[in-house]
């Protein structure tokens, strides 16, 4: 347990932060969601504006396991080879373990079933080259060896990976194909999200093209030349075409966000030829199509 006194006017998790340097902020945040940090006696947000003078009690737990225990979940395998495996993750579902969440993840289902993957990304992550947001389905790839996870890493550095989405955004996008360039950065007033509405922040590209117009929504393909967190909901959303059931961004609420990772294009490592994986679009993701006014 760790005691403190505020000293100047600063945010609670940034002061934590400042005075428990060997924790990360994203842990630190964990344990005030958890009520571990107490500010005169009571618990309070992350984002609480210390005055100078509180009483701050910290009452750290345990580290979490820093391995992926394998769990027998369900995995839907859409391709492998003896170097990669592409799964079809479906909406909802958490790929790795973070702050809050060590079970029930994508990882723990891969590590029962393939039990020996890549090591590259640590304990808690293995496999795991790239990520799809919990709320987004669709097409994800995994490593099986160190030496393929490098391989697959290098491609998606150099973009030769090709990634794209379905997507149902609100309104209509008049142009029948655009590219989206303004750079994203984290929000400053809403920090759980990403906007592309400033003037700077890292470089980010989206190409979208219409494949069928709604009364009030647009159905669209897109591909992304870059991976910035929430690049398609944070460069729609900048356009004024928030993506259907994305709260977070504007849109009106949903079961879950309209957006599926439908298909994925790179190279093996296991033969060095060209592979294209498909996942198909949800059958919630279709009924909802279907129910659109034209």
């Amino acid at each position: 347990m760790a005691f403190f006194t505020a000293d100047a006017a600063q945010r609670l998790d940034h002061f934590l932060q400042d005075r428990l340097p060997e924790y990360s902020r994203s842990r630190i945040q964990s344990w005030i969601k958890e009520g571990r940090v107490l500010v005169n006696g009571a618990a309070a947000k992350a984002s609480l504006l210390l005055r100078g003078g509180e009483k701050i009690e910290v009452s750290p737990s345990e580290l979490p396991p820093l391995r992926a225990a394998p769990e027998n979940l369900p995995v839907e395998i859409l391709y492998e080879d003896a170097a990669v495996i592409a799964v079809n993750k479906p909406a909802g579902l958490t790929v790795h373990a973070g702050a809050g969440t060590h079970s029930g993840t994508l990882v723990n289902r891969l590590v029962h079933h393939f039990g020996s993957l890549s090591q590259v990304g640590g304990g808690l992550r293995p496999g795991i080259v790239h990520r799809i947001d919990r709320g987004t389905s669709g097409v994800l790839l995994v490593a099986r060896t160190d030496a393929a996870h490098r391989a697959l890493a290098s491609q998606f550095a150099e973009r030769s990976v090709e990634k794209t989405y379905l997507a149902l955004v609100e309104g209509k996008i008049p142009a029948d194909s655009g590219r989206i360039t303004k750079p994203i950065t984290r929000d400053p007033v809403r920090r759980t999200r990403m906007t592309a509405r400033l003037e700077h922040g890292r470089s980010a590209l989206t190409d979208y093209r219409v494949l069928r117009r709604f009364r009030d929504f647009t159905y669209v393909q897109v591909r992304i030349g870059t991976g910035r967190t929430h690049q398609i909901r944070a460069h729609f959303a900048a356009i004024g075409h928030p993506l259907a059931g994305d709260r977070l961004y504007g849109a009106r609420a949903a079961a879950r966000i309209f957006l599926h990772a439908w298909r994925i294009s790179f190279t093996t490592p296991a033969s060095g030829e060209r592979v294209t994986i498909e996942a198909p679009l949800p059958e919630e993701l279709q009924r909802w199509l279907d129910e659109c006014v034209a």
